[in-house]
């Protein structure tokens, strides 16, 4: 199954992929922002297989990553966090 999720830009590099760093819920991994050129540290964007793909107002993203640990805190055998 593959997901979008939503996460907030902490930093961007000046490559050619506009790497940023980005927070899931506390994780933190590296993605490509170059789909997405409009987005800015403090962002938060969807991303899809390691590339943003979209930018996403605050509350939504709460509202999702809210979600996802609630279904994690009620299966705590699956443990999925964002």
């Amino acid at each position: 199954m593959c997901l979008a999720l939503p996460g907030q830009v902490l930093n961007i590099e000046d490559d050619t992929l506009r790497t940023a760093t980005v927070s899931f819920g506390g994780v933190t991994k590296s993605v490509s922002l170059a789909l997405v050129p409009e987005a800015t540290v403090g962002d938060y964007v969807i991303v899809h297989v390691g590339f943003a793909i979209s930018k996403l107002d605050e509350e939504a993203a709460r509202r999702t990553l809210q979600t996802y640990a609630d279904l994690a805190d009620s299966n705590p055998d699956r443990g999925f966090r964002p």
